[in-house]
Formats: structure tokens, C-alpha cells, sequence
């Protein structure tokens, strides 16, 4: 069978024997698409859900922080902030009190040519868009600290503003549970002494801490009460389908309005096996998504409940950037000198701790996330972004391309073994029916 896995911005075309797999490729549904996304956001606008209208709300107002995702997410802002800005334009609010506020966590800041493929050209030239520094701390307001012991320290850009605007996209998180609403603020534009307890052990190492999950979840229940701390008047979010088209769109309370996103969403994304994998062959989501390991543990992650144990997970990603951050890199060589990757490899872990007790280091919690992939399955990976050498440093065996990965662990395992095939990766909510 053959089959295209989203991979860098081309995607990447395999074979698998079809009478191998275990189910059908794991897609998002099908949703008809919004052909009219402006009508569709002018109305929500005008008619939101559990507040006032947006006009209504920037009426009298001087300042406004609208805030965005980055550019490892595939939000439509090209489309979200026309409206947005006109909206709170004609209510009075001057554009010289609008700022664009990109909600980059502890990523890189998105400038030049990249902030113009993230907002459009027109946008770049004419508003005030500043990028989020996470770990420049002068440029947070302290709001207190939280019952679990987070302290809330948020981007005071938005912290002062008179009106407060969030945009995102609903989808499956690996930690949070689902993307959008509150994550926007924790951890979208929090600072690093704000993050690295929020991502700490105690948080991550909870089983509720995982993709789809929200009831119980300390993650999310936690930047839930941040994000209320600090306020926020208004969102704006979406649902995209497989070809990245909007099919939900959602305004109004940051909880109600994002929470009825999640609701949609959650039909949409599910997607099950009759049982657990010996192989599972998955993807990062491509482009924006996959371009460092960093961020494609999301797509090991995302497999994770459906792989059996000691199975396989093959992930295919461009890896076009590398590794991640300098801190990322760090802590990567501390965790091969510790050992810890090897004790996790071979079942020998009871958890994925940290090597700090209370909290993760900078970008540290990616690789607690890693542990439990490695604590339940091999990992072999397809990519042209790093060289054989890196990934076996990463503690995963590389291939030449994903039917030779297959071909291989199916001669492990055996003439029984099966396959499943998540071709956009953790945008995709795999589980096992019946589990």
C-alpha cells in the first residue's frame, strides 16, 4: 500500500504491505471545511460565546495585546488577525495601542521573513508584532504563586494591557491534553521560573498528564487557574483538517468558547486500533511541527498508546533545524552521562524522572517525555535533518527509510506482527478500543 506520511513541507511517499497492517492509516475525520472563514470569524466576533461582543469589549479601550502562536504552529493568522484588527480598529482602540504579542514559550523568536510567513507582509509592516522572551525576566509582572507552588510570571506586554486577546489552535498536546485557550498564557507567554515548575515532575509524571486527557489532569488544570490569574477577555480559536483548512472556529470565553472547540475536536481526532501494534509508523505532522527532534518527541509521543510493549515506533521527520535549543543539546549529553537513557531503554525505570527533584531545566521536560517512550518501545527513525551518529547519541537507531525499518522489526517479530500507520502523527488521538 502506498501511503504519503506529512514530512518536512513536501511529505514523503512510502510503501507498506498492506495485508501487514492492523487497521486502516489513522486520519483526522472528515468535517466540511469553513468556505468563508472572515464571515464565519466577523460573526463570531459580533456573536461569541459566554461574553460580550468584541467591538463591545474595545469600546473606550487605549491598548490591546493580541497574542499568537509561533511558528511551530500551523495557526491560520493570516486569515484570524484581519478581522481581529479591524474589529477593535472601528470600536476606537488606535492601532498605536495594538500589539501582536508571538506567544513563543521558550522557542526562538520569529522574525524577518519568518514573521511575515506567520502574520503576512501587510501585518508585519503596519503593527506593532513583538516576540515573547521567556527567559528575560524584567519583562514579566509576578501575579503570585499558585496552591501546587508555581509562580506566575507573565509578559507584562500583555499583563498591562487594557484589553486582552488570545488566537490558537485546538488540537491533541502530549501533556495538557489539548492545545488552545489557556495555553496561550501558560505557556505561551510565561516565563522560564514559571514553566520549569509547571513542567516539573510532579506535573509530568502524573498518568492523567497525557494527550486528550483533561479530567484530572494537573497540567492542564494548573495553567487553567495561571491563565485566570492573569485574565484574558477574549479568544479567538480553530480546528484545521488534514490539508489545514478550518473547520471549527470558536470566539468568546477563554473556558466556554474553548471548550466547545474541544468538544469537536475530540470527535474529530480519535482514531483506534483493534489492539496495540508490534510496529507503529508515525510522523511529526511536517512543516511547521518537525523540523528538530525537540519537537518531534510530540510524534513519538503521540504513538505511544498504541505500540505494544517492547514494539517499535518508526518516525519519519525532516529534523530540518536539528536538535533544538542549546539548552535542549545540554541536557541531552547530561542525560547520556547519566545513564539515564540506557536504565529507561532496558525496563529498568519505575518513572521518567528529572534530574532536579522540583522542577525541569529549560527544555529539560522533552526529554521526561522521551524516557516513556524509551521505557515502553524501540524507537527507529527516518530523517535527513541528523546524521546516524546524533541519533544513536538520542539513544534511537536510525534507517535508511521507513520500509526498511519496517521490513526489519516485522522479521523481529514475527509473521504475525502488525502494523499502524498515523500519517500526520499527534495530531491524531490513537488508542486502543476496548482499552
Amino acid at each position: 500500500m502506498k501511503l504519503t506520511l506529512d514530512y518536512g513541507k513536501t511529505g514523503l511517499e512510502i510503501t507498506l504491505p498492506k495485508e501487514r497492517l492492523l487497521a486502516p492509516p489513522l486520519g483526522i475525520r472528515e468535517a466540511e471545511p469553513i468556505h468563508d472563514t472572515e464571515a464565519a470569524l466577523n460573526a463570531a466576533l459580533a456573536n461569541p460565546i459566554g461574553t460580550a461582543p468584541l467591538a463591545e469589549l474595545a469600546r473606550g479601550k487605549k491598548t490591546a495585546c493580541v497574542v499568537i502562536c509561533d511558528i511551530t504552529r500551523p495557526v491560520p493568522n493570516k486569515l484570524l488577525l484581519p478581522p481581529i484588527l479591524r474589529t477593535l480598529e472601528a470600536a476606537g482602540l488606535p492601532r498605536s495601542g495594538i500589539t501582536i504579542l508571538i506567544a513563543t514559550g521558550l522557542h526562538r523568536p520569529n522574525e524577518g521573513d519568518e514573521l511575515v510567513e506567520l502574520v503576512g507582509a501587510d501585518i508585519a509592516r503596519d503593527y506593532r508584532c513583538e516576540n515573547h522572551h521567556g527567559k528575560a525576566q524584567d519583562e514579566h509582572d509576578f501575579l503570585g504563586i499558585t496552591d501546587r507552588g508555581v509562580p506566575i510570571w507573565i509578559d507584562h506586554r500583555y499583563t498591562r494591557a487594557e484589553l486582552k486577546i488570545t488566537t490558537g489552535l485546538i488540537e491533541p498536546h502530549l501533556m495538557a491534553g489539548y492545545s488552545g485557550g489557556r495555553k496561550l498564557i501558560c505557556p505561551g507567554i510565561a516565563s522560564l521560573e514559571t514553566v520549569k515548575v509547571w513542567h516539573g515532575p510532579a506535573f509530568l509524571e502524573h498518568p492523567k498528564a497525557d494527550a486528550g486527557s483533561l479530567d484530572g489532569n494537573p497540567v492542564h488544570e494548573e495553567n487553567t487557574k495561571i491563565a485566570l490569574k492573569t485574565g484574558c477577555d477574549f479568544i479567538v480559536n480553530v480546528c484545521i483538517d488534514g490539508k489545514r483548512r478550518v473547520t471549527g472556529l470558536w470566539a468568546g470565553d477563554m473556558i466556554r468558547a474553548w471548550e466547545t472547540g474541544v468538544n469537536f475536536c475530540r470527535e474529530l481526532v480519535k482514531a483506534g486500533v483493534p489492539r496495540p501494534a508490534d510496529v507503529v509508523v508515525t510522523s511529526c505532522a511536517g512543516y511547521p511541527l518537525d523540523t528538530t527532534w525537540y519537537q518531534a518527541v510530540k510524534g513519538l509521543t503521540g504513538a505511544l498508546p498504541i505500540v505494544k510493549e517492547g514494539g517499535t515506533i518508526v518516525l519519519a521527520a525532516s529534523l530540518s533545524e536539528g536538535l533544538g535549543s542549546p539548552e535542549f543539546v545540554k541536557h541531552l549529553k547530561e542525560y547520556q552521562e547519566s545513564g539515564r537513557y540506557k536504565s529507561f531503554a532496558n525496563g529498568v525505570g519505575t518513572g521518567a524522572p528529572s534530574m532536579h527533584p522540583d522542577f525541569c531545566e529549560m527544555d529539560e521536560w522533552q526529554l521526561v517525555m522521551l524516557q516513556k517512550v524509551l521505557a515502553k518501545c524501540q524507537v527507529k527513525v527516518v530523517t535527513t535533518g541528523l546524521s546516524a551518529t546524533t541519533l544513536r547519541e538520542c539513544q534511537v537507531t536510525p534507517a535508511d527509510s521507513v520500509e526498511t525499518a519496517v521490513a526489519e522489526s516485522l522479521a523481529e517479530y514475527g509473521p504475525d506482527a502488525r502494523i499502524a500507520v498515523i500519517p500526520k502523527g499527534p495530531y491524531v488521538l490513537a488508542y486502543v478500543m476496548g482499552a
